[in-house]
């Protein structure tokens, strides 16, 4: 009988694309296995993951909004219509194990697993547990995590230390290098900063950046600034967009290549861009969003700076500070160097296959 495995996740790039490399690994580790996804209706996975090679059903659920709304009147009758349907989706896919890796759709699946007495697995990607995992994780069968000290928030006798799953493209840059500048239509005698705000754009990196012209102007430097596609008509006209050594984005379908052309990057601290920036290897600077749960990507960003693996510009003074910050690596090689160096050691690019492993592991014996 074929083992069936639940993934639930999404709502933005950082719960999706690591859902999505668990399941290529598991696929891989074993190629019969039956999968659906089940995510958030009106978000991201609902395209990505058929275009992954998966099959999803959706929820209409959205998360909770953090600043007073009217959306929230509608939260609890959305949260009740997901908890039912997440129980029918269980029951009659009736899967050997469900992997949750966050978002929207991931508390009521793995709430309605839990409750048939199917094991789940969490995946964990922060240094701060939000409460729903928290909860969650009372009852789950194992915890993956990529942080040190998460015996704070979960048994320590469910965690498996695993890191955070990236994408397996991102490996061997230095032989991508070429390719990259040309693809991004560069200066190859010029140095590249990267400034990306993930899947759906940072409003304080975008406004650092559209203020930062008369930085950049006539620099030689290039510029990738990924805007996210909410700011792209915003954006698209300032003068700092304008300027021909500045290439501005709403998304980045190659993230191999940029990484590959970059020098500096400048990135929100998110548990995937933290995770895939270990990967890389490079110069970063972390402008954590101050709007998360736990304030967790600042937690994250820390774990970072205290090892000498990264720079931090709080979102406040973003527009005074980034770029200066930016300018002051690119001018010492010294300390663009020791930033490489310790971040390096942090990566995990085996972290995909050691939670598929352990997904699996948990699938067999509930088989």
């Amino acid at each position: 009988m074929k083992l069936k495995i639940m993934i639930t996740g999404g709502g933005t790039g950082g719960h999706v694309f690591p859902a999505i490399s668990v399941a290529d690994a598991i696929r891989r580790l074993q190629p019969d296995a039956e999968f659906l996804f089940v995510g958030a209706n009106g978000r991201m996975e609902m395209e990505r993951v058929p275009k992954a090679g998966y099959a999803i059903e959706g929820l209409n659920i959205a998360g909770f909004q953090r600043k007073l709304s009217v959306k929230n009147l509608a939260f609890p009758f959305k949260l009740l219509s997901s908890l039912r349907k997440a129980k029918r989706i269980v029951r009659d896919f009736a899967p050997n194990v469900v992997v949750g890796t966050g978002g929207y759709a991931s508390g009521p699946v793995m709430r309605a697993a839990q409750r048939a007495g199917i094991p789940t697995l969490i995946q964990e990607q922060n240094s701060y547990a939000g409460i729903t995992n928290k909860l969650l994780g009372k009852q789950a069968t194992a915890v993956c995590v990529a942080y040190d000290n998460m015996d704070q928030f979960f048994d320590k006798d469910k965690i498996l230390m695993t890191g955070n799953p990236v994408r397996s493209d991102i490996a061997n840059l230095a032989e991508k290098r070429v390719e990259a500048i040309q693809y991004y239509g560069l200066n190859p005698a010029y140095k590249t900063i990267v400034v990306m705000g993930g899947s759906l754009g940072a409003k304080t990196l975008n406004e650092a950046m559209a203020e930062g012209m008369e930085n950049l102007k006539d620099k030689p430097v290039n510029v990738v600034w990924q805007c996210g596609k909410f700011y792209e008509l915003i954006y698209n006209d300032c003068e700092t967009a304008k300027l021909p050594n500045v290439h501005m984005r709403a998304f980045i379908d190659r993230m191999d290549l940029l990484y590959a052309a970059a020098d500096v990057i400048v990135s929100r601290a998110g548990a995937l861009s933290i995770s895939e920036l270990c990967l890389v290897g490079k110069p970063a600077i972390l402008v954590p969003s101050p709007n998360v749960a736990e304030d967790h990507q600042t937690k994250n960003a820390m774990a970072l700076v205290e090892k000498g693996a990264a720079r931090l510009v709080h979102d406040s003074e973003a527009s005074v500070k980034l770029l200066s910050e930016v300018f002051l690596i690119l001018n010492n090689q010294a300390l663009a160097f020791s930033l490489g160096e310790n971040i390096s050691p942090l990566g995990r690019p085996n972290a995909a296959d050691l939670i598929a492993r352990k997904a699996l592991e948990i699938a067999r014996v509930n088989k």
